[in-house]
């Protein structure tokens, strides 16, 4: 995983940035990426380079692009781009945010009928759109089918799917499938269609159910002999809680002949939703034509071969007199037992927050089986139990199945803007909100590090709770393209005509006793050379003469300031035509003008005290500035220096 590390930052043919590696398979690496035309997320599936050169390998990866190319389908993820190039070979694809089915059943185990059937369901209308188009897909499996958080099925991987008309993948050791998926024809070399698309299904259906697979060996080579001679334990001895007719369903799609499972996605999909409708329908199973014994589950189930109609029948006749010996007994027996039936009165649950510990209690219950369906709602807060089946209160002779309807939070909402956020702030903010969240940190000379500089999606975009945000985090100043020159040495004047010039900022100043000439330079906060942004503050240390004193800088003592009095003045001064100019009158820490003029002094010497104009005001520079100067930049206004 970490060669492919490298590309991370990179963009692809100028149009998509690759962000992160979302996941590495035997013969590509997916990354997450985006696409700077159209600004929105992709997966780039890229062939891994060990295998770019190997034409079977290129051969199906272009497969898969020419198939999905064919169909736009809801449950089958779209693809919208192409490169086979010298270097890299890549496909870009619809980003899908959610896991595996695999994962999915291997977290879960057996999963409800609920489930079993929205699956299946959005599986075989991929699969029916796809076999419309001539397309076979020959690799349906849990770990090419995506599962969004929204319950939403997305079909993958069409790499080695049989195209019409065209040239399809070598059926080799790398395309031939998952052995403890494919049918029987597949396994054994004979020419396949739709139908064994069928087959895997059933054979997922039959894992969902039971949390089993229905064949297991010590090799692929045992597993696939299994799937062409072998008949699968019933899923009823394994589950016994599965409905008849979920069970028949498995039983018609894991037929070991084709010509006995449904001929099409149509007439298997027609049959599920019937189940969905009536979970305790029982299918009417046809007869074979030829008369020879099924080969699937269904001859657990239904029986088959010359003797099964006299087994029936002598079971039916042995059940009549059973039933008419045993009547009166069972009338009485039945009367004294239903004055003792134990009645189960089912609890109270709306309202209530449906955490672990419930879950935990009512799995685990002899009283309940449960049901979970998850709905939006602005009415209720995420988690609590918005309404049951039964009610509260209801009576029951038997084990309760109980269904509960829990709040999935609102349907949709705006994104909050978490600009200028401390990123910890942030992150409380969004878990709030029960949305994910994944951290990528940016260089940035507008904020502050550890700050929030934005998030994707972007502030007021409608999101729903559990999508994935991500926060944008400054991790310090971004390098820029200003190098800082040597100001040591410089007058003040030159320092803020070079700072202008650079549109840089002052910061702080601080005037210290030293032996160079009062007004200049003799260090600074950022180092010369240092390459910056506009707007970055710098700070300077400043000379104020071998004599200055902090505590006195204009250089007058305690005693003139407090005895001596000016003189009363009972004339009128004389007029001043003079400017005076001496020195530079604004210094980096003072307020006054830089003129230019004559160097002259004033006829009027009574009463004058004479300051530096360029010192008299230094310990009020940026006396407002309580930032340190660490060369961060900041937003200023230029047209105000």
């Amino acid at each position: 995983m970490e060669i492919y590390e490298k590309y991370v930052g990179t963009v692809f043919d100028g149009r998509y940035r690759i962000e992160q590696i979302i996941g590495v398979g035997g013969m590509a690496v997916v990354f997450k990426a985006f696409d700077l035309l159209t600004n929105k997320t992709v997966a780039v599936k890229m062939l891994k380079e060990d295998i770019a050169d190997d034409e079977e390998s290129v051969k199906r990866f272009v497969n898969e692009s020419k198939a999905v190319a064919m169909m736009s389908h809801k449950n089958i993820v779209s693809i919208y781009d192409v490169n086979v190039g010298e270097d890299i070979k890549y496909i870009v694809m619809e980003y899908v945010e959610g896991i595996t089915l695999r994962n999915y059943m291997s977290k879960r185990g057996r999963l409800t009928l609920r489930e079993i059937i929205s699956y299946t369901e959005q599986i075989l209308s991929a699969l029916s759109h796809a076999h419309s188009k001539g397309i076979v897909h020959r690799d349906i499996k849990p770990q090419n089918i995506m599962l969004l958080k929204s319950g939403i099925i997305k079909v993958t991987d069409f790499g080695i799917a049989k195209l019409p008309n065209a040239e399809t993948v070598t059926v080799t050791d790398k395309a031939i499938g998952t052995v403890y998926y494919i049918s029987p024809e597949q396994a054994s070399g004979r020419t396949i269609d739709h139908r064994s698309d069928l087959y895997s299904l059933g054979t997922m259906m039959y894992e969902m159910a039971t949390g089993e697979l229905p064949f297991m060996a010590d090799s692929p080579v045992s597993v696939a002999m299994m799937q062409i001679n072998d008949i699968a334990r019933a899923p009823s001895e394994i589950n016994p809680d599965i409905p008849k007719g979920l069970e028949q369903i498995i039983g018609v799609a894991m037929e070991k002949e084709p010509e006995y499972r449904y001929q099409n996605a149509e007439e298997m999909l027609r049959q599920l939703r019937r189940l969905k409708e009536n979970p305790n329908i029982i299918f009417k199973i046809p007869k074979k034509k030829d008369g020879n014994e099924p080969k699937s589950v269904l001859s657990l189930l239904t029986g088959g071969g010359p003797l099964f109609p006299i087994l029936s029948a002598v079971t039916l006749a042995f059940f009549i007199i059973l039933s008419i010996g045993a009547a009166y007994v069972l009338g009485k027996v039945g009367d004294a037992m239903s004055k003792k039936t134990v009645t189960i009165e089912v609890d109270a649950f709306e309202g209530k927050i449906f955490d672990e510990e419930l879950e935990r209690a009512l799995m685990s219950s002899d009283k309940y089986t449960l049901e979970t369906v998850y709905e939006f709602s602005d009415e209720y807060d995420p988690g609590v139990i918005i309404e049951q089946t039964p009610k509260a209160g209801a009576s029951k002779k038997v084990k309760v199945a109980l269904t509960l309807t829990i709040c999935k939070g609102n349907e949709t909402f705006d994104m909050p803007d978490l600009s200028d956020y401390k990123y910890k702030a942030a992150i409380k903010e969004l878990r709030n909100l029960g949305l994910k969240y994944a951290v990528e940190y940016k260089k940035d000379s507008k904020h502050f590090s550890g700050q929030v500089i934005g998030t994707f999606p972007e502030a007021g975009t409608s999101v729903s709770m559990g999508d994935m945000v991500t926060i944008y985090v400054c991790d310090g100043a971004e390098d820029g393209k200003i190098e800082v020159p040597n100001f040591v040495g410089m007058t003040e004047k030159q320092v803020m005509k070079k700072l202008i010039e650079l549109e840089l900022i002052l910061g702080n100043v601080t005037y210290v006793a030293d032996e160079a000439e009062r007004g200049t330079v003799i260090a600074q906060t950022v180092e010369k050379d240092k390459k910056v942004v506009e707007n970055t503050r710098i700070g300077f240390t400043v000379s104020g003469g071998p004599d200055y004193d902090p505590l006195n800088p204009d250089g007058t003592t305690k005693a003139e300031d407090d005895t001596t009095e000016p003189p009363e003045d009972t004339t009128a001064p004389p007029e001043d035509t003079t400017e005076d100019t001496t020195g530079d009158s604004a210094g980096l820490g003072g307020d006054g003008e830089d003129t230019e003029g004559d160097d002259t002094t004033s006829s009027d010497t009574t009463g004058s005290d004479t300051t530096d104009a360029g010192t008299a005001d230094a310990d009020t520079t940026a006396s407002d500035d309580t930032t340190a100067d660490t060369g961060e930049a900041v937003p200023v206004d230029n047209s105000q220096i």
